[in-house]
């Protein structure tokens, strides 16, 4: 079984593929979790070196270490269109379409996505699977809950409202959600899914994205860069 040193070696060597794609003058969307953390690393160092980037994080979190690093930030009201947006992944299949959510900022996540001009994933090679198979996760009005946990049953999903660990009570996200997380099986259509997903009233935002146009995937002492097939 691989150690947790090996995981963050492929997390470090597909962020650090995926930042060599950012340049000069470039608006720069940060992700949010384990791998984005070494991808906002990297920047901030790149940009003590000189390199002249705004960057548009995607949550508190990200918001906090990219402060830490000296990356100059923005928002999307002052800048509507973004280069290029850096992020991991909880799952990706063949066809470049992921599940994300794990850190329950996949709703800034996707506004950011859909702003930009590329949109590229970093993750280890144990994230890429042929077909998904990961709980998605629902970003829910917290007075909708019941209502949303019925529509997921509906269409065949197992509802599960995410707990906190260190508070009592659910998870919160930055926009004062709770979070479902919705395990569907096999999902062998995520198209149709996003859109019977996107139909639930009370559902703010779900973790399927189907705009990643590339991939760097990290392994023990490699990484490979998967494209969208256009």
């Amino acid at each position: 079984m691989k150690g947790q040193s090996t995981h963050d070696h492929e997390k470090k060597a597909s962020a650090l593929s995926a930042v060599s794609l950012v340049r000069d003058g470039m608006i720069v969307g940060i992700g949010t979790g384990s791998t984005a953390a070494f991808a906002i690393s990297e920047l901030g160092r790149l940009v003590a070196d000189g390199l002249d980037i705004t960057g548009i994080p995607t949550s508190y979190q990200s918001e906090i270490l990219a402060a830490q690093q000296k990356i100059p930030l923005t928002t999307l009201l002052e800048h509507p269109e973004i280069d290029i947006a850096l992020d991991g992944a909880d799952q990706i299949d063949k066809n470049l379409v992921a599940i994300k959510g794990g850190g329950a900022a996949h709703a800034k996540e996707k506004v950011i996505a859909s702003a930009a001009s590329i949109v590229v994933l970093m993750v280890g090679e144990a994230k890429v699977v042929p077909l998904l198979d990961h709980a998605v996760p629902i970003e829910v009005l917290p007075y909708a809950v019941t209502l949303v946990e019925r529509e997921v049953r509906a269409l065949g999903g197992v509802p599960n409202l995410r707990m906190a660990v260190h508070k009592d009570g659910p998870v919160v996200t930055d926009n004062g959600n709770f979070v479902i997380d919705s395990d569907f099986g096999t999902i062998d259509d995520p198209r149709r899914l996003n859109d019977e997903i996107d139909a639930i009233v009370g559902a703010v935002e779900h973790g399927i994205f189907l705009n990643v146009d590339e991939v760097h995937i990290g392994g023990t002492d490699w990484v490979r860069v998967l494209t969208r097939r256009e």
